[in-house]
């Protein structure tokens, strides 16, 4: 049983080795000549303006927050659809189980949505 994972073991170990490699050989072999321009930070192609006086919104933070909650509520589709057909297969009410379960997951995520739409948390101002 466990002569499988050596198979993955291995695909491990090579990945932290060439990791480690490939760190190793940009710390030793990289060109080292800092200069002032070189440790300003860097935004998005224009020179930086210095220290930011005010603050993000809350909205962006919500925004973010909601767009990861969906996201991770949507690979929860991936599995029911895998065993979707099999289900259907089923005798009796194991035959509707599947769907109804998903429609109720559909509903709760719909009814997130909406309530997070109507107190204003997706208005971008």
């Amino acid at each position: 049983m466990l002569m499988e994972y050596i198979p993955v073991l291995i695909f491990i170990g090579v990945g932290l080795a060439l990791a480690i490699f490939f760190t190793l050989c940009s710390v030793y072999l990289g060109p080292r000549r800092p200069s002032r321009v070189k440790s300003e930070p860097f935004e998005c192609g224009n020179p930086s303006e210095g220290l930011r006086k005010e603050r993000f919104s809350i909205k962006f933070y919500v925004i973010a927050v909601l767009f990861i909650i969906f996201d991770i509520e949507v690979v929860f589709f991936f599995p029911w659809a895998t065993i979707y057909r099999e289900m259907s297969r089923s005798v009796g009410w194991l035959k509707f189980f599947g769907f109804i379960e998903m429609g109720v997951f559909l509903s709760v995520l719909a009814l997130a949505l909406f309530y997070a739409w109507k107190k204003g948390a997706l208005e971008w101002d």
